[in-house]
């Protein structure tokens, strides 16, 4: 079975699975929590290269205060496990990056964001992104400012489709994109690296998701012609 060298997972159906099993949201994003945990885990099983995780979406930080209250509450405990803890990482050599408009996330996150980062800095075997107040038109325009700033600076430059992927926050192309909740769409994921992915929607949501889905998936994946629009 072929292993795409670049998983992304769009995880949806938290609040909906809350409201099924008639619990409070937050308890749906917990449990979706946990599901993100495990999915990390069977992706480094499966010695999947790199995997990008969308954590908070620019969008999401518009929710009720006390909803996103509980979301970046979880996630500070989900980072602060891992630093006190990166067994994880460190057996399968695991490099922790995050992306985003840290400026609108609470500074103590960032702080625990920046201490998980240089504690797998060394790592160069697999790679993790996590996208946190993350959106692709967010990420597209900064690497468009990066690039203006260089050419306001050298008063020249050649722009091609390199230079803009040598300034997106993550570079590497996407093989597969995962999503979660039955919503076909992108949600602003990925703008650029996804051009060329393939894309499979399942109907489970989030906190249903299990490594035999992910499998199925993978396997589905290796049954998909890749043609890249030739």
């Amino acid at each position: 079975m072929e292993i795409p060298n670049h998983i992304a997972l769009i995880p949806d159906g938290n609040r909906r699975w809350a409201e099924k099993n008639s619990l409070d949201v937050w308890l749906g994003h917990e449990r979706g929590a946990e599901t993100i945990d495990k999915f990390l885990h069977w992706c480094l099983e499966l010695n999947i290269p790199q995997v990008s995780l969308w954590a908070l979406s620019t969008e999401n930080l518009n929710r009720p205060k006390k909803e996103l209250s509980k979301i970046l509450e979880l996630m500070h405990k989900w980072i602060e496990k891992y630093v006190n803890d990166s067994e994880i990482f460190d057996k399968y050599e695991v490099r922790v990056k995050f992306f985003g408009d840290f400026k609108r996330l609470p500074k103590t996150l960032v702080v625990l964001m920046e201490k998980l980062m240089k504690k797998t800095a060394k790592y160069r075997k697999k790679l993790l992104n996590i996208m946190v107040a993350y959106g692709g038109k967010f990420e597209l325009t900064n690497a468009f400012k990066k690039i203006a700033e260089k050419l306001l600076k050298n008063g020249r430059i050649q722009i091609t489709q390199k230079t803009i992927e040598k300034n997106l926050f993550v570079s590497a192309p996407i093989d597969l994109v995962i999503r979660t909740g039955g919503m076909s769409r992108l949600s602003n994921f990925f703008l650029w690296q996804t051009a060329y992915a393939e894309m499979y929607v399942t109907e489970t949501l989030l906190p249903d998701f299990t490594k035999r889905e992910l499998i199925k998936i993978i396997k589905w994946y290796n049954s998909v012609q890749r043609k890249f629009g030739k």
